[in-house]
């Protein structure tokens, strides 16, 4: 199954990919248009929704194969790499709840970083089920968000 284009006006439309299909790196996703930011891990805004993701950078990601949990966007240090204050529903974190609230699915891409060739491979189409604020391992809130495998 290959990505779902969620802006059809929007040209070119990413390319079709198969699940596991691997990048090797965020340059090549963004080519291929099937997670454009080069360093956001959540690409879409408030009002349309989101259309993909990165998970597997923050240190409260749980990946289960077809059931995800996924920890929003913001108050990290990037020098430190890990969270230095609260998140907040807002911005690609708020895309995320519109796409929990239209039912959009957004690509999953898996970061695979510990192995001698790092990189990205692509998940599949993912739900967003749910969202929550938690308490991350920083012992800052962080935006929460259970995705599920569509289809």
């Amino acid at each position: 199954m290959g990505p779902l284009t969620l802006y059809p006006e929007e040209s070119p439309r990413p390319a079709r990919v198969e699940v596991g299909h691997v990048f090797a790196n965020r340059r090549a996703l963004s080519d291929a248009r099937v997670h454009r930011p080069l360093q956001a891990g959540i690409c879409g805004i408030r009002e349309r929704g989101a259309e993909s993701v990165v998970v597997g950078w923050n240190e409260d990601d749980r990946d289960h194969g077809d059931e995800n949990v996924f920890t929003g966007r913001g108050g990290r240090a990037l020098d430190a790499g890990r969270q230095v204050e609260h998140q907040k529903f807002e911005r690609g974190n708020a895309a995320l709840v519109t796409g929990m609230t239209t039912g959009r699915p957004v690509r999953l891409l898996r970061f695979e970083g510990g192995g001698r060739a790092p990189g990205y491979r692509y998940g599949g189409l993912f739900r967003v089920e749910e969202c929550w604020f938690e308490k991350g391992r920083s012992g800052f809130l962080t935006c929460r968000y259970r995705l599920v495998r569509s289809g």
